[in-house]
């Protein structure tokens, strides 16, 4: 038991009346802290020396230069028995014999036959060699004898001393005594020292090759960050992809599969190269183990791409630099080039960049488009850039859905003939009225003359989903929603993509995490550009693009969400794809809103000036057909009259859908507002629109005084 401690506090100051008296106090000894038995604090000391990275690191620097001399030896006798043997010939003939080229087998075998013969003479040649090396030895050793005497003698006659006459014999009898000597005294030494040379030779070679598991490697080794692309990585790579017949076909050629490999070439911010298969092994046996080679090759899954190309038992892999798609692309030409203007017809819209750094630009013309993906992945940022560089082309015009309705689409206001904005069922009743008004526009250019070319229509829908999910029904109890033959939007998307492109009328949808409710089959299949942002499933990534597209290598479903932000898998003929493949990997530019609001005002300033609906009127009231011309004139100060005829076919395509220029003309002839030639086309003027409603209302007022 502790004992309790006593204190003595003594007052030091000189004692006074008011001085107290001494005190005692006692105070408690603390509780003792337990004792812990030695055995324990050994076991734990001894388990922290084992697990500090400093025990771990020189336990794998002693396992690893140990494998150095043990994997040398198999090097080294490796080596020696191909030099030795015909098995360097063998392997060469079974790899050509794999790959299926005769005549390199045969070439080979001719080799081989050719060391056999040489080898059967040497060892010919050693069995006469013991009597040939006698003979010579003791013809050399009296002949030597001989010439030693004869200089002794030449030498006494000199010196007239007979007894020079032994002295070259002698000195020479002396010289190989003292080799002798010399022998013994190093031999010991030598016999002592050379295993360890041996060891450190063999330790050399095993270190050169990195003869060594790789968890034995240094951290920065083990690592492989930035490791460059060799032919030799690529084939240990594909050895160890736990394909059986790929690895034995491997071990079976004597070059060690480096026949496989094409030329491995720059590529962008990679490598790239072509690797043919040895007879047995699938092309999707290599595509379903992409993670595994792309660990083999010391990348991440989403550094490496494996697609398949036009030659026989071929796959193509492209191997980014180490952490380069991190790194952001450059800004588009549309924010860098205020001069730059757009082509429906012939040019092509600066959307990205390609794997390999190559610009990748997509034509428009004539082809419907579909960007899906998940949310939060740029599709809207990538769907608007194209249409930002389409606006900058005078004659193009939009109609626009917005069902989403954050003000991603806000800046098309005053260029898009109509733009609706908002997520509610109301909205998506207003989106389907305007892809119906679509509908009978392309309707009416069909039955146009033969040879009559119109403006592009670009009938945009962001967020699409909504309107393919949308539950509401018409006052017929048709459906706006679904994929059934009587749902309004479904339908009028279906129109559009049947004959739609044949006169100019296009339909672009972006919708989100794809599936058969709120993207159907033939909706998806209608589009001729393809366009898929990261994926959840592969299952998805087949409703984006398509079997064939995905067969081919396609993948967005292994795209990073978050990450790989803006990078698209695409599979359309609009844009350049590599021969041999069925989709390309495009980062796109990234746009943010104020650089489009900025590219809408040059965009604007090639225009007259456009009124933009934010509904559409499909009412059945009586129309005033002067105020409607005079809407969709708006306050450019002229517009051309097959314009004039399109904007009120959108307006109410009721009233005004089957108009041609003959109906305008009724119209407005008499009126003072007629239309009248500018620049050698047909125009309707504002001024004269607004001085005729001006007369009539002041006309119609007086009338109603009176």
């Amino acid at each position: 038991m502790s004992e309790n401690v006593v204190h003595l506090h003594k007052n030091t100051d000189p004692p006074t009346d008011d001085t107290p008296p001494t005190v005692l106090t006692v105070v408690p000894d603390p509780a003792p802290a337990p004792l812990v038995p030695l055995w324990v604090r050994s076991g734990r000391a001894v388990k922290t020396a084992a697990t500090h990275e400093r025990t771990k690191t020189a336990a794998r620097a002693l396992a690893r230069h140990s494998l150095y001399t043990v994997n040398g030896g198999r090097i080294v006798a490796r080596r020696t028995w191909d030099g030795k043997t015909g098995a360097r010939y063998e392997r060469m003939i079974r790899a050509a014999e794999v790959a299926g080229n005769l005549e390199v087998a045969e070439e080979w075998e001719e080799r081989l036959q050719r060391f056999r013969a040489a080898r059967h003479h040497r060892r010919m040649d050693l069995l006469h060699s013991p009597v040939e090396a006698a003979k010579g030895v003791a013809v050399g050793t009296g002949m030597g004898i001989g010439a030693l005497v004869a200089l002794g003698v030449v030498m006494a006659i000199n010196n007239g001393d007979i007894a020079d006459v032994i002295t070259p014999l002698a000195a020479t009898i002396e010289f190989i005594a003292t080799v002798i000597r010399i022998v013994q005294i190093v031999w010991g030494p030598a016999l002592t020292i050379g295993p360890f040379l041996a060891l450190l030779a063999l330790w050399a070679v095993g270190s050169k090759q990195q003869a060594a598991p790789a968890w034995s490697m240094p951290d920065h080794v083990r690592s492989g960050e930035g490791e460059p692309i060799t032919p030799s990585i690529v084939v240990k790579a594909l050895r160890d992809l736990g394909v059986p017949a790929l690895r034995n076909a491997i071990k079976e050629m004597g070059d060690a599969g480096a026949s496989m490999l094409g030329p491995i070439r720059i590529a962008g911010c990679g490598v790239e190269v072509d690797v043919t298969l040895p007879s047995g092994v699938s092309t999707n046996e290599v595509q379903n183990r992409r993670r595994k080679l792309a660990e083999n090759l010391t990348r991440h899954e989403h550094e490496v791409f494996i697609t398949i190309p036009q030659a026989a038992r071929t796959v193509r892999l492209w191997v980014a630099d180490s952490g380069a798609l991190d790194e952001p692309i450059g800004p588009s030409p549309l924010v860098t080039d205020e001069t730059m203007t757009a082509d429906y017809g012939k040019g092509r819209a600066p959307w990205g960049q390609d794997l390999r750094g190559d610009a990748a630009a997509l034509s428009l013309y004539q082809r419907h488009l579909l960007i899906t993906g998940l949310s939060n992945q740029g599709k809207t940022v990538a769907l608007r850039s194209l249409a930002l560089w389409l606006s900058l082309d005078r004659s193009v015009q939009f109609l626009m859905g917005d069902l989403k309705g954050v003000g991603d689409w806000a800046m098309f206001d005053g260029l898009a003939t109509t733009l609706i904005q908002g997520p509610t069922d109301e909205h998506v009743i207003q989106v389907t009225e305007m892809v119906e008004g679509a509908v009978e526009e392309m309707n009416r250019r069909i039955q146009a003359p033969p040879g009559t070319t119109f403006p592009a229509l670009i009938v945009l829908v962001d967020e699409a989903q909504v309107a393919f999910m949308c539950p509401a029904k018409d006052e017929d109890r048709r459906p706006y929603g679904g994929s059934k033959a009587n749902s309004r939007y479904f339908m009028a998307v279906r129109k559009i993509h049947n004959q739609g492109r044949a006169v100019n009328v296009l339909m672009w949808q972006g919708t989100q995490d794809p599936t058969n409710e709120n993207l159907p089959k033939l909706v998806r299949e209608g589009a001729h550009t393809r366009a898929s942002l990261a994926l959840g499933t592969e299952q998805q990534a087949r409703m984006a693009l398509g079997d064939k597209a995905v067969d081919g290598g396609a993948a967005p479903n292994l795209l990073r969400p978050g990450l790989d932000r803006g990078t698209l898998v695409v599979a359309s003929d609009g844009i350049t794809i590599p021969a041999g493949q069925a989709s390309i990997t495009v980062r796109t530019h990234y746009i943010d809103d104020d650089a489009a609001k900025a590219i809408i005002e040059r965009a604007k300033a090639l225009r007259d000036g456009v009124t933009t609906l934010h509904a559409v009127d499909r009412s059945d009231a009586d129309r005033d057909p002067l105020a409607d011309i005079a809407t969709v004139v708006g306050t450019a100060e002229r517009v051309r009259t097959k314009d004039v005829v399109a904007r009120l076919g959108t307006l109410n395509a009721d009233a005004y859908g089957g108009w041609s220029f003959i109906d305008l003309k009724r119209v407005l002839d008499g009126t003072g507002a007629e239309p009248y030639k500018s620049d050698g086309v047909m125009v309707v003027g504002r001024d004269r629109l607004a001085r005729v409603l001006a007369n009539r209302d002041s006309e119609g007022s007086a009338s109603a005084e009176g």
